[in-house]
């Protein structure tokens, strides 16, 4: 019996210290098949975590609720793995035989337990004693191992939420280009007139880069797809999402450099998608309403043409077809599983974006706007 109680505890110590490492440490691949602990603890929060999301009414409360779930995450996952580690531990204890010592006490799982929890917070109370050689080496172990534990912690919290911050900065500077939330009309409408070819040309390659540091930083912590961004009309997948629309309508109707631009911008941006539709377990979902609607475009499109940009004499609506089935079932999946709402197409004249509202003052004044 305590040769199975050994082989457990090793078993979940092992498991526990992987799990960790690949967490933390371990430069993250796309697909992994591979049991993992943290896999699983994200998939059986999430659901009813969400589930209790949809009851609540859509607007700020929501958002409000599911923004917690990143941040607490993290602490209940750091709160399972100390609880696994002083577990396995106490079995090795009690597999070697419970040689402890404490006055008037018989030993016992339970006097293991607490001798495990008392070395791996490091307290050294010294009321319980391990007596055997084998004891005290799985006491050492465990000192070492929490000790460790609570120094990868704090260092990797502060990378994390460095990441985070990259991504949300880059967001932020997307508001006066493209609305709140943003749009690929608007990003478009905004940059029609001619002299500012070079600035969406310029533009768009700074997307491609933070489409990419997007992809690496979510891979590296797929946790960071959970967290939600400061303003409730704006997300890390909307961004990605205006993107890819704007790369596609671009690369169907566009001319020269800006065409060109659009191909590598999008290329990275779908790759970014598929990858971290992959990391958080949302398979490809047809969309259910048209983002794109006819009539809409062809607004764009008139309403581009007559600001003077060079555009193709009609949209190629096959072709923007043919794109957007490359990445909009990703998004979609993605959106579907965090509960995060993908752009429309639709132009909004009267729309306020982020930086022109306030909440002491409602509105502003009209020359303001972009």
């Amino acid at each position: 019996m305590r040769i199975l109680g050994a082989l457990a505890g090793f078993a979940l110590l092992l498991t526990i210290l992987w799990d960790t490492f690949e967490t933390i440490v371990l430069p993250r691949r796309v697909v992994r098949y591979h049991f993992r602990l943290t896999r699983v603890f994200y998939r059986y929060t999430w659901a009813p975590w969400a589930a209790i999301a949809r009851r609540l009414k859509p607007g700020r409360r929501r958002e409000s609720f599911l923004s917690y779930f990143g941040p607490l995450s993290l602490l209940f996952l750091f709160a399972l793995w100390a609880c696994g580690l002083i577990f396995s531990f106490a079995l090795l204890q009690w597999s070697a035989g419970s040689v402890v010592r404490l006055s008037g006490v018989r030993p016992s799982f339970w006097m293991d337990l607490y001798l495990s929890g008392s070395c791996f917070f490091t307290l050294g109370l010294g009321d319980v004693v391990p007596v055997s050689t084998a004891a005290r080496v799985i006491t050492v172990i465990e000192s070492g191992t929490g000790f460790g534990m609570l120094a990868v912690v704090v260092t990797y919290l502060p990378v994390l939420y460095g990441a985070f911050s990259k991504r949300e900065v880059n967001i932020s500077l997307m508001d006066a280009r493209s609305g709140s939330p943003p749009t690929a009309a608007e990003l478009l409408r905004r940059h029609a007139r001619p002299e500012h070819m070079q600035t969406l040309i310029e533009y768009l390659h700074d997307w491609e880069s933070w489409s990419a540091e997007l992809m690496e930083g979510h891979l590296s912590y797929p946790v960071l797809c959970f967290f939600r961004s400061q303003h409730s009309n704006q997300s890390w997948l909307a961004a990605l999402a205006t993107v890819l629309d704007t790369s596609a309508f671009l690369i169907t109707q566009a001319r020269n450099k800006l065409q060109w631009q659009a191909q590598l911008t999008f290329a990275i941006a779908r790759h970014a998608v598929v990858d971290l539709s992959q990391v958080i377990f949302s398979p490809p979902e047809p969309l259910r309403e048209n983002r794109f609607r006819k009539e809409e475009l062809e607004r764009l499109w008139t309403l581009l043409t007559a600001e003077g940009m060079e555009l193709e004499r009609e949209v190629d609506y096959e072709r923007l077809w043919e794109l957007r089935q490359m990445y909009e079932p990703y998004l979609n999946g993605m959106a579907m599983r965090l509960m995060l709402p993908l752009p429309s197409w639709r132009l909004s004249q009267q729309a306020l974006d982020n930086w022109q509202r306030t909440a002491w003052k409602s509105g502003f004044p009209s020359k303001f706007v972009v």
